[in-house]
């Protein structure tokens, strides 16, 4: 990794740590009375969170766009629907695989640890603290229907309203579609538009540096926004709960995901983790896997030397698809809210929700705290008020925080799997430091197979 990458990385570290550190700090003086809590919410409400939407905006401004033109021209580079086909199958396939093991991980322990039995004296409380915040949340996804319609709502009657209406699954769908088309004109009919969406990716590319200059002052804005209000108190509160989270995603994080990036990526995971953690920090400050999906093709490109062809086509459907943590977290929360309530799930009833969470992970949209209101339509199904997910709503920002780094490693260990398993690329462990093919993380002739 180069000189400027780490000393970027080093200070969204700094900024991270430093961010927490500053807003837990301020909290606990306001909790203790030595600071009065209005200038605290001035400086968030004023400063922190404006620095913090800044950063969050100019990533999510260039995401569609990259999305769009990403897919289009990976299913170019992949050149046929053969090709296409033989990728997506072992992407989803993988996407499937990783999902299902992180959910089957929070099932696990969430009825080892039984973390609902602790909340019940603090059900009524939390209840009345976040209740109208959940049933805000609630109640925008009620106007979303789901089933039959959500699948003729991926071919989109306008594209253009698509990206203004940022839905994610229609962009995706269209940028498919285009790539396809591009395959079947003629090669220098098609040159143009090929020429233009590769603009498009640089000009994105661009923006996200620009970005990344103010991510370690927008990172500590972002901490300190989160920290100065809730500070640690709460997480003591749901210290069952929250353990069993975050132990849950550090066995998938730390154990699940360095063994499939050696056995099917054939790549040294300590090799991984060094030249991914800039990613996994922007993941971490952001909480969003789409506002991380620049960082991630740039990482997987320049980093651990996935070729352009399959980074191009992987990366955005990762992003909008494969929610490892998601998963694992709406599996503890479903069944830590049920337990809160006084009802014990069957095993029937438990691979239902496991079932159920594995489907609403891989079709969230890929922002910070999205998952929640999906949690809610779940619980609806085992008798539990959608509302409970009051309960959790006041530690969701530091959850969502670590569950978007699971998501967006295990998009990174996709990349590598699919590209390794492709023709004409070697292992990376082989060539720990170069790309898998090609020079400067491009991909070259021999190793687009």
């Amino acid at each position: 990794m180069s000189a400027p990458s780490t000393v970027s990385h080093t200070r969204i570290l700094i900024g991270l740590v430093g961010g927490a550190a500053v807003g837990c700090a301020a909290n606990a003086l306001v909790q203790r009375g030595v600071v009065a809590a209005e200038p605290v919410d001035w400086v968030v409400r004023n400063l922190a969170r404006p620095v913090g939407a800044v950063f969050l905006n100019l990533l999510f401004l260039a995401i569609l766009p990259l999305v769009f033109a990403s897919l289009a021209l990976g299913v170019t580079r992949l050149g046929g629907t053969a090709n296409v086909g033989r990728v997506a199958a072992k992407t989803i396939g993988y996407f499937l695989v990783t999902t299902a093991l992180a959910a089957v991980i929070g099932l696990t322990l969430v009825n080892v640890i039984k973390p609902g039995h602790a909340a019940r004296d603090l059900r009524d409380g939390l209840m009345a603290e976040f209740g109208g915040e959940a049933k805000e949340k609630l109640d925008k996804a009620k106007k979303k229907e789901f089933g039959v319609q959500t699948l003729v709502d991926f071919v989109p009657a306008n594209p253009f309203l698509a990206l203004v209406e940022k839905d994610m699954p229609a962009v995706v769908f269209t940028g498919l579609l285009v790539g396809f088309a591009l395959t079947r004109i003629e090669p220098h009919r098609a040159a143009h538009l090929v020429t233009l969406l590769e603009a498009v990716n640089q000009v994105t590319e661009v923006i996200v540096r620009w970005a990344m200059a103010i991510a370690p002052y927008a990172v500590f804005a972002l901490l300190f926004s989160t920290t100065a209000k809730l500070g640690y108190t709460l997480l003591f509160s749901l210290g069952a709960f929250v353990l069993t989270v975050l132990g849950g995603l550090a066995i998938h994080q730390f154990v699940v995901l360095p063994v499939l990036v050696k056995v099917l990526g054939g790549m040294s995971p300590w090799e991984f983790f060094r030249k991914s953690r800039g990613t996994m920090l922007t993941a971490f400050s952001t909480s969003s896997s789409s506002a991380t999906l620049p960082t991630a093709i740039r990482c997987a490109e320049e980093e651990l030397g996935v070729p352009k062809r399959v980074s191009n086509f992987v990366l955005p459907l990762s992003a909008s698809m494969n929610h490892n943590g998601t998963a694992l977290f709406e599996a503890v929360t479903v069944l830590f809210l049920a337990q809160a309530f006084g009802k014990d799930l069957s095993l029937e009833q438990q691979l239902l929700a496991l079932g159920l969470c594995i489907l609403t992970a891989m079709g969230m949209a890929g922002v910070p705290g999205g998952s929640l209101p999906l949690i809610g339509l779940i619980l609806v199904q085992f008798d539990v008020p959608a509302g409970a997910i009051a309960l959790v709503i006041g530690v969701d920002r530091i959850l969502d925080m670590c569950r978007t780094t699971v998501n967006v490693t295990a998009d990174l260990t996709t990349a590598i799997f699919v590209a390794r398993s492709e023709p004409g690329v070697e292992p990376p462990a082989l060539h720990s430091s170069s790309p898998l093919a090609g020079e400067g993380g491009r991909a070259s002739r021999t190793g687009e197979g």
